[in-house]
C-alpha cells in the first residue's frame, strides 16, 4: 500500500512540475496582463520590436542620405567647384580669368601667324579647358590632403568621447588642433551648431564642401548614432580603420598600376615632344599643318584622335576601390 501511495504522489508531482513549466500560455498572459494592467509581449534578441524599429529608421535613413548625395552630385555649379578646389574667388572672376586665358593665347597665335583654324583650335582649349583642369587639379590635391588627416581627426574624437567630453567639444578640438583643411571643415561645423544648425545640416553642408566616401561615411554614422543611439567611440573606431584600410588599398593600387601610369604617360606624351623637337629644327618642314587647309585637317583629325586614345589608356588605368 504504501509502495502504491508512493507511486501516484510520484506521478501527480510530475504532472504538476509539467503543468508548471510548460503550463496553459493563453491564461498565462492573462494572468500577467491583469496583473500589469495591459498586454504583455514577451520577445527578446533580434526579433524584438525595439530592435525591428531600429533597423527600419537606419535603413529609411540610409537611403534618404544616398537620394541627398545623388542630387547633390547631379546639380555642381561653378561656385561649388571653386570651393572644392579651395578658392574664395567669385564666378565672374573665374570666367574673367578664362578669357584672358583665351586672349592671351589668340595674341600669342596672331603673333606667330597662324591660321584662323589653329588660333581657335589653341584658343579654345586654353580658354575653356585648361581653368577647369586647373580647378580638378586644386580639388584632387585638396581632397588628399584632408583624407590624409582624416582618420586621426576621427581618433581626436573617439578619445575625446572616451574621456567623458561631449560630442560637440570633441567636434571643437578636432577644428583647433587639426591642420586645414580639415581643421577648416570642422570649424564650419561647429561654427554651424553655435548659430542653431543641427548636427545632421551641418554634416551635410560638410559633405557639399567635401564631397569624398570618408565625409559620406562619417556623416552616416554620426547620424544614424544620433537618431537611434549605440556606442559613438566604438561606431567611429571601426570607421577609422576602415578609412586606414582604404588608404593602405590606394597605394597598393598606385603601386601596382605606376608601370602602366608610366607607359601611357610616355606614349601619350611622345607625339607633341616629337612635334616640338622637328618645330625647332625644321620648322618650314611643320609649318605646312598650319598654313595649309590640308594640314589643318589632318593636325584636327591628330587632335581627335590623341585625345580619344588617352582617354581610353585613362579609363584602362583606372581602378576603382
Amino acid at each position: 500500500m504504501m509502495l502504491v501511495l508512493t507511486v501516484m504522489l510520484a506521478v501527480l508531482a510530475l504532472g504538476g512540475a509539467g503543468l508548471v513549466f510548460a503550463g496553459n500560455s493563453g491564461a498565462s498572459k492573462k494572468r500577467m496582463a491583469s496583473v500589469s494592467g495591459g498586454p504583455v509581449v514577451v520577445v527578446s534578441g533580434r526579433n524584438s520590436p525595439d530592435s525591428t524599429q531600429r533597423r527600419k529608421n537606419v535603413t529609411a535613413l540610409l537611403k534618404d542620405l544616398e537620394k541627398q548625395q545623388a542630387e547633390q552630385k547631379k546639380r555642381v555649379t561653378l561656385r561649388r567647384r571653386l570651393d572644392w578646389a579651395g578658392l574664395d574667388i567669385e564666378p565672374r572672376s573665374y570666367w574673367m580669368l578664362s578669357a584672358t586665358a583665351a586672349l592671351i593665347a589668340v595674341a600669342v597665335c596672331i603673333f606667330t601667324h597662324q591660321s584662323l583654324i589653329a588660333t581657335f583650335l589653341i584658343a579654345l582649349p586654353v580658354g575653356l579647358g585648361l581653368p577647369r583642369w586647373i580647378l580638378s587639379f586644386l580639388k584632387g590635391r585638396r581632397e588628399k590632403a584632408f583624407t590624409a588627416e582624416f582618420a586621426n581627426a576621427i581618433d581626436v574624437i573617439v578619445r575625446s568621447v572616451k574621456s567623458g567630453l561631449p560630442t560637440n567639444e570633441a567636434l571643437k578640438i578636432v577644428a583647433r588642433e587639426i591642420p586645414d583643411p580639415v581643421g577648416k571643415e570642422f570649424n564650419t561645423l561647429t561654427e554651424g551648431l553655435k548659430v542653431g544648425v543641427t548636427l545632421e545640416q551641418g554634416l551635410k553642408k560638410m559633405f557639399e564642401n567635401m564631397p569624398t566616401a570618408e565625409v559620406s561615411f562619417f556623416g552616416i554614422v554620426m547620424t544614424i548614432q544620433q537618431k537611434s543611439g549605440g556606442n559613438l567611440s566604438e561606431a567611429l573606431s571601426n570607421l577609422a580603420f576602415v578609412l586606414r584600410d582604404r588608404k593602405r588599398l590606394q597605394g597598393k593600387i598606385r603601386a601596382m598600376s605606376s608601370e602602366a601610369k608610366a607607359s601611357a604617360m610616355i606614349i601619350g606624351s611622345l607625339p607633341p615632344v616629337v612635334m616640338g623637337l622637328v618645330w625647332m629644327t625644321s620648322p618650314q618642314y611643320i609649318d605646312l599643318l598650319f598654313t595649309e587647309r590640308m594640314g589643318n585637317i589632318m593636325l584636327a583629325c591628330c587632335v581627335l584622335w590623341m585625345s580619344i586614345g588617352i582617354l581610353v589608356m585613362r579609363k584602362m588605368i583606372s581602378f576603382k576601390h
